[in-house]
This record gives structure tokens, C-alpha cells and sequence, in this order.
């Protein structure tokens, strides 16, 4: 089964440089026996084309090409830094024994499917992918434990929740862990979701080795 693997840019930042070298290990180790398609966040590319968004009020689709671009970067820098990875534009050279790392712009810039907006994040990007390419669920990698129901957490994440519960938890404000067009895309992709604690790798593993995993699914229906 195909995994998409959509490792957030803010790793690094939050847990880390090490945090973010333990993950690629982790993933370069999967990539040995699962096939999969990693999809790079945007990370500090992304902070900077925020910050210009800010200063000079560019408008919503030159924000959002920016920021598609910072994804290339950032893709750039995780092919890299996973061992044995490939750069590539195309879906269809995921593979098992090699893990494929997306530049996603070429892709995206000549027939967005997603609307220009700073609510369509690298998350929304990495569910359209999964369905694009058939792949069996999306997985993002982020610096949380999971999905809260209420901002800021209390308790434990959420375990399990479906594609429709998430989208009234985005409309009131909460489940903050993913953009707010999240919802939608993964519904219309057809897969499942999780969240999952990349500054935990062997969580990452477990899950796609063993299909058992910390953190939050969502299923699709």
C-alpha cells in the first residue's frame, strides 16, 4: 500500500534539528520495505512568504504560489536528509524500496485543484495527493500529539474521529492541528487521515510497518 507522508515544516523548528534527522532516518527505514510519497511542508520557505503577504498585501494567488514554491524548498532539504530519497515532480514514482520526495510546484502551478488561500495548507495538499495517486491513507507529521477537541488541548488527543466531526470542529475553531480546508479535501480524496507526533519517529514507524500508531485517525466516512 501506498503511504503520502506529509512531513510539516514546522518540526525542525518546534522539536528541533535533531527531532527533524531522527524522522528522516525513521522514514528512510520504512521506505525500505513500504512504499512511500513523502510531501514536504513549507517550513521557514513558507514563514517567508507569509511575512511578504503581510508587508505588501500580495493578494491570495501570488501568497499561494509563493508558498507552493517554499514546499519545494523544504522538499529539497528532506530529500537530502532521507536516506536513500529521490526529488521528484510525478506521483507515480513512489515505490517501495525508495522513498520519493514530492517537489510539488511544478504539479500544482500548471492546474491548482485547490483554491488560493492561507486556509489551504501543505495538509490539504498531501490529501489531495494521496487521492491523486491512489494511495491507501494520508499521513501527516506534525509537531502534536494528535487532534484536540478544544484550543488550547486539554487531556489526551482525540483518537478516532470522522471526516464530518473534524469539519464542525474546524468550523468552531478547534482541532487547530490542520488547515481549515483539510476536511473537505480529504473527503473528497477518499482516504483516511492521521496525525501523528513526528518528534516520536517510532511512532511514524509503528504506523507504517504495523498499522498501529500514537495519535489521531480520520476516517474518511
Amino acid at each position: 500500500m501506498l503511504s503520502v507522508v506529509k512531513v510539516g515544516g514546522g518540526l525542525g523548528r518546534v522539536g528541533g534539528d535533531d527531532a527533524l534527522r531522527a524522522l528522516c532516518r525513521a522514514l528512510g527505514e520504512a521506505a525500505r520495505t513500504e512504499a512511500l510519497l513523502v510531501v514536504p511542508g513549507g517550513g521557514a520557505f513558507a514563514d517567508v512568504a507569509r511575512d511578504y503577504d503581510r508587508r505588501f498585501a500580495l493578494g491570495d494567488a501570488t501568497a499561494h504560489r509563493l508558498a507552493i514554491l517554499a514546499m519545494d524548498q523544504f522538499g529539497g532539504v528532506l530529500a537530502a536528509l532521507i536516506p536513500g530519497a529521490e526529488a521528484t515532480t510525478r506521483l507515480e514514482d513512489a515505490r517501495r524500496g525508495r522513498p520519493a520526495v514530492l517537489l510539488p510546484a511544478e504539479l500544482l502551478l500548471r492546474e491548482d485543484p485547490l483554491p488560493a488561500s492561507w486556509e489551504v495548507t501543505s495538509d490539504s495538499i498531501a490529501a489531495w495527493v494521496a487521492g491523486a495517486a491512489g494511495a491507501g491513507r494520508v499521513v501527516l507529521v506534525k509537531s502534536v500529539d494528535g487532534l484536540h477537541a478544544e484550543w488550547p488541548p486539554d487531556g489526551p488527543p482525540l483518537t478516532r474521529l470522522g471526516v464530518d466531526e473534524l469539519a464542525a470542529l474546524r468550523a468552531a475553531g478547534h482541532a487547530a492541528g490542520v488547515d481549515a480546508h483539510f476536511p473537505a479535501t480529504l473527503r473528497a480524496s477518499g482516504v483516511d487521515a492521521w496525525v501523528v507526533d513526528g518528534r516520536e519517529p517510532d511512532r511514524v514507524l509503528a504506523l507504517l510497518r504495523e498499522e498501529r500508531a500514537t495519535g489521531t485517525l480520520i476516517e474518511r466516512a
